[in-house]
């Protein structure tokens, strides 16, 4: 296995598409073409983890955070992330960044929290627009499904909970072949009038090469007409944090408990308790405060983030608790998650969890 392939696996479920235009997430050292001799998933990929990544004979980590991310002048070996570049290029260790792009799937880093909290009926705080794309294209009558059901496969037409969404028109289509061509109706060099259903499904726009590949190979012309438009729409599966609703309402107290024992939590900074009964949960994986007023909007109950500054907790207005329990401890899990979809894909592989705390922030007691 090479690791292209580890790398497919990834892009597949969080497409880099979806990171945040500040972002580095994807190769950032290494060659995609070598072969992979093992998997080390962490949050950080310090200069701690590429040594240990070594001792386990693993060239491959797959981590949360980039170590770049912005462009490096000098590769001296003078600060923390020039140190770990230098020491994973000299060992062929390739380190891959799954971030924001993890972030803003259901079933990435706040999915994975919020599961932690049994959280129900979950949805984006700040779903993202500029990701949905729709295919216009006309087809004759009896290939019409044929045709529906091959861009249905290839992932067009999913609609928040629902799947296989179309909208169908008859009308009549005309072309004229010209020389050399073989249409499927008609005689070249004569316009001929078909009967025709418009297909119009949304997709997202990372399948886009799926999709048309989809169309064309079960489009019964030789050149078949289709248009593709990029959406204003929000995606309503993908975006920025995440609120859902606790299986019964919860005392405050209780529910505060029930996370820091969850997140295995030394302390959570908070402010006053003004809801006494928390039913509605919103959160966000690391620096989340850009999401307050959206879980404002949502009427969260509690709202669970991280690096949350002084006048910040001001934000809350007593309409709800917000609640900072620190960003490692927030997305320490993503370990485990990128575990777990990589040890799916490759049951029989060395995929391994990180043995270091890349955790900077210490407490003392």
């Amino acid at each position: 296995m090479k690791i292209k392939d580890i790398i497919n696996v990834l892009e597949n479920r969080a497409h880099p598409s979806l990171q945040e235009s500040y972002d580095n997430a994807g190769l950032i050292t290494g060659n995609p073409e070598e072969e992979c001799t093992g998997i080390l998933c962490t949050l950080d990929a310090t200069e701690a983890v590429v040594e240990e990544a070594i001792a386990k004979k693993c060239n491959c980590i797959v981590a949360h955070h980039p170590i770049v991310f912005k462009g490096l002048k000098k590769i001296t070996g003078k600060t923390y992330v020039e140190r770990t570049i230098i020491k994973a290029i000299k060992h062929d260790i390739a380190i891959y960044a799954i971030h924001t792009n993890l972030d803003n799937i259901m079933e990435g880093v706040n999915g994975y929290m919020a599961a932690k909290l049994e959280l129900t009926n979950c949805e984006p705080l700040l779903s993202k627009a500029g990701v949905l794309k729709k295919l216009y294209t006309f087809v004759p009558q009896a290939q019409a499904e044929q045709v529906r059901k091959a861009v249905f496969d290839a992932g067009a037409g999913h609609i928040g909970n629902y799947s296989e969404c179309s909208f169908n028109a008859e009308g009549t289509g005309t072309f004229k072949g010209g020389e050399g061509a073989n249409p499927f109706a008609g005689v070249p060099g004569q316009r001929h009038a078909e009967s025709e259903v418009k297909l119009e499904v949304i997709f997202p726009g990372w399948l886009q090469h799926r999709v048309t590949e989809a169309l064309i190979q079960a489009h019964p012309y030789e050149e078949p007409a289709y248009d593709i438009v990029l959406l204003e729409n929000s995606h309503r599966r993908v975006g920025s944090g995440l609120t859902g609703l606790l299986p019964a309402p919860c005392e405050a107290g209780h529910f505060l408990e029930k996370l820091k024992k969850a997140f295995q939590l030394p302390v959570i900074r908070h402010t006053a308790l003004t809801h006494g009964i928390i039913r509605r949960v919103s959160l966000c994986g690391g620096a989340g405060s850009f999401l307050i007023s959206n879980a404002l909007h949502f009427k969260s109950d509690i709202y669970i983030t991280s690096d949350i500054k002084y006048h910040e907790f001001f934000d809350a207005d007593s309409c709800m608790i917000l609640a900072d329990i620190g960003h490692y401890e927030s997305e320490q899990f993503t370990t485990d998650l990128l575990y777990d979809i990589l040890q799916e894909k490759f049951p029989t592989f060395a995929v391994l969890k990180t043995a270091v705390n890349t955790n900077p922030v210490l407490y003392y007691a």
